[in-house]
C-alpha cells in the first residue's frame, strides 16, 4: 500500500512522461494523490432513452447501433466533417463530428454504443453534435467527471484511474483504525475509493463519500488539535489566576456579562502552564477592544509587555487613541507604530521598546520589521484576524519567548465553523451588546425609489451628520451594475455642494488611509466605497448607510457593511437597494432587514453560501479541503471533531493501530507551509 501510493505518476499505465506534468499541474504527482483525486460529478448513462423520446436541446443518452461507416466532408476553412446515422430499430439520429480523423476507425458499421450529447434537428429528424460515446459492452452505468486541464481530458483521467484502482490489494492498509469504523459505521478505504470514482449504485457512493469526508475532517481536526500542542510549551510569562478589579476601576462603563467572562477566561489561560491561544469572536460593537485592554493591563503589571497588530494605519490609530485614554492614567505607556511615523520618531520608539519604557505597542505590519525588538513580549493580540495571514501572526510572535496570544474577530462565525478554522484557538464568544448600543433601522427598497432614499440621506446631512454609499464594483461591466466612479458622479449631482469622498480596493494605501482620515475627521460628509469599508475605523458622526445592489453580498458581509453605523448616540438606518425579482434572494435580504444578531445571520449565511463568504481568499492558513464541504456535511463534521477529541484525551494516537492517522495528518498540513503539528 505505502509503495503503492507514493509511486509517481508517471509510472502508471496510460501516463508516462509526457503526461505526468500534467498530472502534477492538477495536484497528482503520485498514485495515492490521482487516487485522492475525486470526480466533480458524474454523468447517469444507465438509463437510454428512445431516439423518438428524446427531447430538444436537452442532454440524452441513447443506445444505437451505426448503420454506416462515417463518410469525410471538408468545409470551408479546411476543417473535416464526418457524418453518420445510427438507429435504435425505431428511429434514426444522425451524428456529425467535427475535426475528429479516428471516428471512422472508432465508429464500426453494425457496431452498437451508446451515445451522450444535446439533442439537435426537428421533431422528425433527430441528430447531436459531437457526442461522447461508449461500446455498449464497456459502457458504465455512472460516469465519473474530473476536473480536467489543457491537455488532459476527463476521459484521460478516468483511464489512469481505473488502472490505478487495479492496482490496489485486495486488503488495503486503511489509516482509520477497524474500531473507529465501527464505531461511526464507515466503509472500508478501499471500497471508498472504488465507488467514490465508479459507482455502482447510489448507495454506494453515499457510503463511499461519508467515508472519505468523515476521514478529511478527522484529519484535519487532529492537524489542529496538534499544532495546539506543538504550541503548549512552559509558560514563561504566567500572571496571577485574579480577576483584573483594578482594570475595571478605570472604565468610564460598566463591562457587560460576556466581556467579564472572556477576560476571566483569558487570565486563566495566562495564569496557566502554557501560553493563551485564545479567539475572542464578536459581533460588530461587542467591546472586543475592551476585553483586549483588560488582558493588556494583566500582563503589564506582571512586568511583561503587549502589543496589538491592526490591518491598517488607521484602524491601528484608533486603538492607540481609545486605549491611551483607558491606560495611561494607570501610568501605562502606550505608543503608535506604523509605516507613515516619521524615521526620528520611530527610532526612539525601537528603543524604548526595547529597553521597556513602552509596555504596549499598538501598530500595522510594522511592528514586524526586522528594526523591532522587545525586551519581554508577554502578549500578542491581532484585531481583524481574517485580514492577516498565519504567517504574521507567527511573526509577531516570534518578537517574543513564547507570548500569549490573543485574536480577535469582528466576523461573527458559527461555532461549528471557528471550531474547524480556529481549532488551534481556544474561543471567547462575546454574545451580549454594552447597553445603550443603538438598533440600526433597516429597509429594503427598490432601484426606483433611490431618489426617495437620497432626500432621507439629505436630511441627515443636513442635521450634520454624515453617511456611507456602497457600491458592488470598481469598473463597470455588462451586468448593469454601478460603479464606484459612476456612482460617485450621480452622488456629485444628487447633493450638490457636499463634500464626497471615494474609496476603493485599487488605491494605494496612503490614499485610502487620507480618504477615511478625511471622513473620520468630517471633512467629507458622504463617502462612496466598495466593501473596502467593512473593516474601518469607527465614526460615530456616520449614521445612514445605502447599499447599491444588495442582492451581490453575502449576508455576513451585509452585517459587517452595516456595523459602519449605528456605532455613536444617533439612530442609524441601512438601507438596501435591489432589483432581485429570485424568492430565494428576497428571503435572503428580508432575512437581514429582520435580524440584527450577528450570529443568526452567520448561520443562515453559511446555510445558504458555504464558508467561503466569511473567509474570502485562504488565509487562515487551513489545508484545502477535497471531498468534504463544511455548509453540507456540518453532521459528518461534528462526527469528526468529536472522534479527534477522544483520540487525543485518550492517548490512542500514540498507539500502532493509529499509525496510518498520524501520516495522514502529517501529509497533510506539510502541504500547508504552515506551523508544525504535535500529534
Amino acid at each position: 500500500m505505502p509503495s503503492l501510493f507514493d509511486m509517481d505518476i508517471q509510472k502508471l499505465k496510460g501516463v508516462g512522461e509526457k503526461r505526468a506534468p500534467l498530472y502534477r499541474k492538477l495536484g497528482a504527482p503520485t498514485v495515492g494523490d490521482l487516487l485522492r483525486l475525486y470526480p466533480r460529478a458524474y454523468e447517469d448513462w444507465s438509463q437510454p432513452t428512445p431516439i423518438r423520446d428524446t427531447v430538444l436541446q436537452e442532454v440524452a443518452v441513447v443506445r444505437a447501433t451505426v448503420l454506416s461507416k462515417p463518410t469525410e466532408h471538408r468545409v470551408r476553412g479546411g476543417k473535416l466533417l464526418y457524418k453518420t446515422t445510427v438507429t435504435d430499430g425505431e428511429a434514426d439520429l444522425s451524428l456529425t463530428f467535427f475535426n475528429n480523423r479516428y471516428i471512422p476507425t472508432l465508429l464500426k458499421e453494425g457496431e452498437t454504443y451508446l451515445f451522450r450529447g444535446k439533442v439537435a434537428g426537428t421533431f422528425l429528424r433527430r441528430e447531436m453534435l459531437s457526442p461522447e460515446f461508449l461500446p455498449e459492452g464497456k459502457a458504465l452505468a455512472v460516469v465519473p467527471i474530473y476536473p480536467a486541464t489543457q491537455g488532459l481530458t476527463s476521459r484521460m483521467i478516468s483511464a489512469a484511474m481505473q488502472n490505478a484502482l487495479k492496482l490496489l490489494p485486495e486488503t488495503v492498509n486503511d489509516p482509520l483504525p477497524h474500531r473507529l469504523r465501527e464505531q461511526y459505521q464507515l466503509c472500508h478505504l478501499g471500497f471508498a475509493l472504488e465507488h467514490i470514482h465508479f459507482p455502482q449504485s447510489a448507495e454506494g457512493l453515499e457510503t463511499a463519500r461519508r467515508r472519505l469526508i468523515f476521514e478529511e475532517f478527522l484529519l484535519l481536526q487532529l492537524g489542529l488539535m496538534g499544532i495546539k500542542k506543538g504550541r503548549r510549551t512552559k509558560n514563561p510569562h504566567p500572571i496571577p489566576n485574579e480577576y483584573p478589579s483594578g482594570f475595571e476601576k478605570l472604565l468610564p462603563f460598566a463591562l457587560t456579562g460576556a466581556q467579564k467572562r472572556a477576560i476571566a477566561q483569558g487570565v486563566a489561560d495566562m495564569a496557566g502552564d502554557a501560553p493563551m491561544n485564545r479567539l475572542i469572536q464578536g459581533d460588530v460593537g461587542s467591546g472586543k477592544t475592551a476585553v483586549a485592554a483588560a488582558l493588556c493591563w494583566a500582563v503589564i503589571q506582571s512586568g511583561a509587555q503587549a502589543a496589538l497588530m491592526a490591518p491598517t494605519e488607521i484602524l491601528a490609530a484608533q486603538h492607540h487613541q481609545s486605549l491611551s485614554r483607558l491606560l495611561e492614567p494607570a501610568h501605562i505607556t502606550v505608543a503608535l507604530l506604523t509605516g507613515s511615523v516619521k524615521a526620528a520618531e520611530k527610532k526612539k520608539i525601537y528603543e524604548a521598546l526595547a529597553d521597556g519604557r513602552i509596555q504596549l505597542v499598538i501598530g500595522t505590519h510594522a511592528l514586524i520589521g526586522d528594526k523591532v525588538e522587545f525586551r519581554d513580549l508577554g502578549l500578542v493580540i491581532t484585531d481583524e484576524q481574517h485580514r492577516f495571514g498565519v504567517g504574521q501572526r507567527s511573526a509577531l510572535a516570534q518578537k517574543g519567548t513564547s507570548p500569549h496570544l490573543l485574536v480577535m474577530s469582528a466576523t461573527p462565525i458559527p461555532r461549528t465553523l471557528a471550531l474547524m478554522v480556529y481549532g488551534d484557538l481556544d474561543i471567547s464568544i462575546l454574545d451580549e451588546l454594552p447597553p445603550g448600543r443603538q438598533k440600526i433601522e433597516t429597509y429594503l427598497i427598490d432601484p426606483g425609489k433611490r431618489q426617495r432614499a437620497f432626500g432621507y440621506v439629505k436630511k441627515h446631512l443636513a442635521q450634520g451628520r454624515q453617511g456611507y454609499l456602497i457600491c458592488p464594483l470598481i469598473d463597470g461591466d455588462d451586468s448593469g451594475l454601478t460603479s464606484v466612479t459612476e456612482y460617485a458622479k450621480l452622488v456629485q449631482r444628487s447633493f450638490p455642494g457636499v463634500a464626497v469622498g471615494v474609496l476603493h480596493g485599487r488605491m494605494r494605501p496612503a490614499e485610502k488611509e487620507a480618504v477615511m482620515d478625511a471622513f473620520a475627521k468630517g471633512e467629507t460628509k458622504l463617502l462612496v466605497s466598495t466593501t473596502v469599508v467593512e473593516v474601518g475605523v469607527d465614526v460615530p458622526n456616520a449614521v445612514i448607510m445605502v447599499i447599491e445592489n444588495a442582492e451581490r453580498y453575502g449576508l455576513s458581509q451585509l452585517h459587517q457593511l452595516r456595523g459602519r453605523v449605528g456605532r455613536g448616540q444617533y439612530k442609524s438606518t441601512c438601507i438596501l437597494i435591489t432589483d432581485a425579482q429570485n424568492e430565494d434572494t428576497l428571503k435572503r435580504l428580508k432575512l437581514f432587514r429582520d435580524t440584527s444578531d450577528g450570529f443568526a445571520i452567520a448561520d443562515a449565511d453559511l446555510k445558504l453560501r458555504g464558508p467561503g463568504d466569511f473567509f474570502g481568499q485562504r488565509q487562515h492558513g487551513l489545508p484545502q479541503l477535497k471531498i468534504a464541504d463544511m455548509t453540507t456535511d456540518l453532521a459528518v463534521l461534528r462526527q469528526a471533531q468529536q472522534c479527534a477529541g477522544e483520540l487525543f484525551s485518550s492517548g490512542a494516537l500514540d498507539t500502532e493501530e493509529c499509525r496510518g492517522l498520524r501520516a495522514g495528518v502529517q501529509r497533510l498540513f506539510a502541504r500547508t507551509g504552515g506551523e508544525g503539528v504535535v500529534l
